[in-house]
C-alpha cells in the first residue's frame, strides 16, 4: 500500500459541499491499495501509522506517536499515489489496485482502525472530495508497505 502521511493541526474532508470527516490534531493519511495488497498489508500500514513517531515530546523532539498523542487519524483514499508518468504527460494508474480490491481494502482499514484508536475518520471512497488541512510543520512522510 502506498500512504502519504500529513501530520495536521486539523483536517476535513467534504463531499458535495457537506463535511463528512474532521479531525483536530493528528494524521491525515492519503492511502491507496495496489494490485498484490491484502488484509495483512492493510494491518501493517495500520501498525506503522499508529506508532509512527513524528510528534514533538515535552522537548520538542519528534519522538511520540499518533497513540501516544491520542490524536485523530483520518483516512483517504488516494488512488493517484499510484500514478505512473514515465510514459508522457498523461499519468495512467495501473498501478493502482482495481476498484472493488481498493474499496474492499480502505475500508478493511477503515474499520481496523477503529477498532485499534480512537478518534479515527475516513473520507468517501470513489467520491469527489475536498481535503482541507493545517499541515503542522510542515511534516508529510511518504510510505510504501509491502508484505513479502
Amino acid at each position: 500500500m502506498l500512504a502519504v502521511v500529513q501530520r495536521v493541526r486539523s483536517a476535513n474532508v467534504e463531499v458535495s459541499g457537506e463535511r463528512i470527516a474532521s479531525i483536530g490534531q493528528g494524521l491525515l493519511v492519503l492511502v491507496c491499495a495496489e494490485p498484490d495488497d491484502t488484509p495483512a498489508t492493510a494491518d501493517a500500514l495500520l501498525a506503522k501509522l499508529l506508532k509512527l513517531r513524528i510528534f514533538n515530546d515535552a522537548e520538542g523532539k519528534m519522538n511520540d506517536s499518533l497513540q501516544q498523542l491520542n490524536g485523530g487519524l483520518l483516512l483517504v483514499s488516494q488512488f493517484t499515489l499510484a500514478a505512473d508518468t514515465s510514459r508522457g504527460n498523461r499519468p495512467g494508474f495501473t498501478k493502482a489496485a482495481p476498484p472493488d480490491l481498493g474499496r474492499f481494502l480502505f475500508n478493511y482499514l477503515v474499520a481496523q482502525a477503529k477498532q485499534l484508536h480512537n478518534p479515527v475518520e475516513a473520507g468517501l471512497f470513489g467520491a469527489d472530495m475536498q481535503v482541507a488541512l493545517i499541515n503542522d510543520g510542515p511534516v508529510t512522510i511518504p510510505l510504501s508497505v509491502r508484505i513479502p
